[in-house]
């Protein structure tokens, strides 16, 4: 069992490199990047990250496959994982699609698209040959000419589940987004289907410590709000991992038992890594 950190994408992009330190020193076994239209960039966050931390597994969550070449992508994550070998993880998405739209990278078929992107770039990382004329994905006798020696795993980070019967079938992991409780971490299991067991589950949970009730109610509202309308689901039924230390700390308890491997903590808030550190002192 694993337990990330999400770097959030509002704090300013400098503050990443003491956060990651910070991060470095404490318990946390991940950092997490996003990249999210007119925040920053995952490749560049996960370059900094990783180099200015020793032993941290950075994540990515998660490129948007219209946004990205397969080939392209898989030059930049295998020069990470080859750079700093076994400390990557690569989440590629749908992308969201009014994103989508506005950048004029709105795809036909995001289903295929994503599952051709996988594909290709797991291949590539393997220091294979690509040449695929997918419906998607064209690529004519591609490779890298320095693949990485431990290929980075490559995860989906998906919602409904024809997407999470897809990373089932061509993703080495699951990106779950904020808002899956118990219950839906262990329904998008049976989605995902038996793969052996190296299949890695990754669910993202809001954090907010604090012993006032009312002000984790105050403080966690707008997030519980904006992924509520996302799911579908009343801002209630988000879980969060909010309340007192040992609160929060049970919720992740709860998403380890459920099914997930990892759990990567996206804190609310000023001075995140406060809460960070309390939670992380209630899980010793």
């Amino acid at each position: 069992m694993r337990l990330g950190v999400m770097f959030e994408r509002d704090l300013p992009p400098e503050s990443l490199i003491p956060f990651a330190r910070h991060l470095d020193a404490a318990e946390a076994d991940d950092l997490w990047v996003v990249e999210d239209l007119g925040w920053t960039g995952s490749i560049s966050s996960a370059a900094t990250a990783l180099a200015v931390t020793e032993r941290l597994r950075v994540g990515i969550g998660i490129a948007p496959a219209p946004l990205r070449n397969p080939a392209l992508l898989a030059m930049e994550l295998g020069n990470l994982a080859r750079v700093h070998p076994h400390r990557l993880a690569a989440g590629i998405g749908h992308g969201v699609q009014d994103w989508m739209r506005r950048v004029g990278a709105l795809a036909p078929s995001p289903l295929t698209l994503l599952e051709e992107t996988i594909v290709a770039v797991r291949a590539l990382l393997r220091g294979e040959t690509v040449t695929t004329e997918g419906r998607a994905v064209r690529l004519d006798g591609v490779s890298l000419v320095h693949p990485p020696a431990v290929p980075p795993p490559i995860l989906a980070g998906v919602v409904r589940p024809r997407s999470l019967e897809l990373s089932g079938r061509v993703a080495q992991g699951t990106i779950l987004p904020e808002g899956f409780d118990a219950a839906r971490v262990a329904e998008a299991g049976k989605l995902v289907g038996e793969t052996g067991g190296d299949h890695e589950m990754v669910v993202f949970v809001h954090l907010y410590v604090d012993d006032d009730p009312e002000r984790v109610r105050e403080a966690v509202r707008p997030a519980a709000t904006e992924q509520g309308g996302f799911l579908g689901i009343a801002p209630e039924e988000v879980p969060m991992a909010a309340g007192s230390a040992a609160q929060a700390a049970d919720v992740v308890r709860s998403l380890w038992e459920a099914g997930a491997d990892t759990v990567v903590l996206r804190p609310v808030g000023a001075e995140p890594l406060g809460h960070v550190d309390r939670i992380l002192a209630a899980l010793r």
